[in-house]
């Protein structure tokens, strides 16, 4: 049996890569606040664990895992003169602390795994960018890439580890920026491609990183 953990996998990005990843051989296991969203054919187990508050037992496990994905994140756009400590920490929390927590948990488990194992992590293009209103999250998404990086060279070459970076997403996240047709249209006109991304458009690049391909 192959085991994989989608940290946030009821919601957006996190729920559609639960569902590209449904196949027989494979346990896919969710954690997340809410179980209501999953729809009622999937095949996934559930744990219920706030990332922001709670840690991963070993009891919750499986004894192995191929991957962990760890998809929580946040969207506060403010300007810095209206952004709070409050705000940076939460940020960074979230974002960056939870996903430390859950690595932590999780490295016995991928390190059982013999065919190796791989861990997929979400920042933003902001940091990479530079955009206004974003300093809290793409500082607290800029630390999630450092992780990334260090990660990526410790735990070579048995465990990879990876980061996506996207830009504006249509998940439930982001809908106070694509809540009307002209937010919507001004979304679009600010990418190449005239469009914002679809769950979709991540959630295939994860299940690849998520395989030995």
């Amino acid at each position: 049996m192959i085991n994989y953990l989608i940290v946030g996998g009821s919601s957006g990005i996190g729920l559609k890569i639960t569902e590209l990843l449904q196949s027989p051989g494979r346990e896919i296991i969710v954690a997340s606040r809410e179980s209501e969203k999953l729809p009622e054919n999937f095949h996934a187990r559930h744990i219920r664990i706030d990332a922001k508050e709670e840690m991963f037992t070993g009891t919750m496990l499986p004894e192995s895992l191929q991957g962990v994905v760890y998809c929580p994140g946040t969207i506060k756009l403010r300007p810095f003169h209206c952004l709070k400590d409050d705000d940076f920490l939460n940020d960074f929390t979230v974002n960056v602390m939870g996903a430390v927590r859950t690595i932590r948990a999780c490295l016995p488990h991928l390190k059982n795994s013999t065919k190796g194992a791989s861990i997929v992590l979400f920042s933003t293009v902001a940091v990479e960018t530079g955009m206004p209103y974003h300093a809290s999250i793409a500082s607290a998404k800029g630390a999630v890439l450092g992780l990334t990086r260090s990660l990526a060279a410790e735990f070579a070459p048995d465990i990879r580890v990876n980061a996506i970076a996207p830009s504006l997403t249509d998940t439930p996240l982001a809908q106070q920026f694509i809540s009307t047709d002209q937010k919507r249209k001004l979304a679009a006109e600010r990418h190449p491609l005239k469009r914002y991304g679809k769950p979709e458009d991540c959630a295939h690049l994860a299940v690849f990183l998520l395989g030995k391909e």
